[in-house]
């Protein structure tokens, strides 16, 4: 017999509804929903721009001549990819008798786990992209720039730490990207109570109001957003500037929920119950021309 598939609009909205809460990657990311493999990113590299030139009209008097011409000049652009080709799942199999005996079973409450698992898992994945990313630490002595030495963040240096992020998206050339799109950090709670601290320590109505809340994840200060995650990879800070780094994601699978109906077993025969799946079909690209402007932020 062939196995029946369930109807997944009772509680697609419940997915969307997890799916659509406020994380991290969406905040940081430019994230593109497509449903090609590969996406084309044309662009101009500063390598490639033309120069200004100097010698035409030099002085009065060889405005007129025939010498005093224009050279054209000659634009080349790059292009670089972000592929789609990335996949990761979670599957949940609940037997019939449980989904009879238990309200904590049911279509709409399966669907929220998954969708909350691909959301949390999705959050390491984009801080887990240490490689693609401009190192950023300790210079020696204490001095904040790029360096991949580990910098130990503490309540007197967490400042340093947001206004180096800063001066290397100047030195970098991001002014107009940082103004259009503003920039960021993505703490660990314990460097988090450090920022609060800062600014409870600091100015007047932001120190009044982390003294009243302790503190807004999202919350602009110093220049920067600031964020909280538990997802970092180990001795890794993810900041720069927001949107910066692409990433695809196959509209057509991702917030979606399959449910099967007794499915086939490993062994023989089929399963008496209903196992559901959702997953995660991913890319990433941080192009090369503004790799300069989002930072692995190396930390003990």
């Amino acid at each position: 017999m062939a196995s029946t598939i369930i109807s997944q609009e009772i509680w697609a909205s419940k997915l969307a509804e997890r799916l659509d809460k406020p994380q991290n990657w969406k905040e940081v990311c430019d994230v593109i929903y497509t449903d090609t493999q590969t996406t084309v990113l044309p662009y101009i590299s500063a390598a490639n721009e033309p120069a200004v030139q100097t010698a035409f009209m030099a002085n009065a008097a060889a405005r007129n001549t025939l010498s005093n011409v224009i050279a054209p000049g000659v634009t080349t652009m790059a292009t670089e990819t972000l592929q789609i080709v990335s996949m990761e799942y979670v599957s949940e199999y609940v037997d019939y008798a449980d989904q009879a005996q238990s309200n904590y079973v049911k279509d709409a409450q399966i669907g929220d786990l998954l969708g909350k698992k691909i959301g949390e898992r999705l959050e390491a994945i984009v801080l887990a992209e240490a490689a693609n990313r401009t190192n950023f630490g300790d210079t020696g002595a204490g001095v904040l720039g790029l360096a991949a030495t580990a910098i130990t963040i503490t309540d007197s240096n967490v400042d340093e730490v947001m206004d180096g992020i800063i001066e290397q998206i100047y030195t970098a050339n991001g002014f107009d990207l940082y103004r259009k799109n503003g920039g960021f950090v993505v703490w660990r709670p314990r460097d988090w109570t450090k920022v609060v601290r800062f600014m409870k320590a600091n100015g007047f109505n932001s120190a009044d109001m982390a003294l009243k809340n302790g503190g807004q994840i999202g919350i602009e200060y110093g220049g920067l957003f600031h964020y909280v995650s538990t997802a970092h990879t180990a001795g890794h800070l993810f900041g720069g500037v927001r949107k910066i780094m692409k990433l695809g994601l196959l509209n057509k699978t991702f917030g979606k929920v399959n449910a099967v109906d007794a499915p086939a077993s490993s062994t023989a025969g089929y399963l008496s119950g209903t196992n559901y799946d959702s997953r995660l079909d991913y890319g990433f690209k941080t192009q090369t021309n503004v790799a300069g402007l989002v930072f692995d932020v190396n930390v003990s």
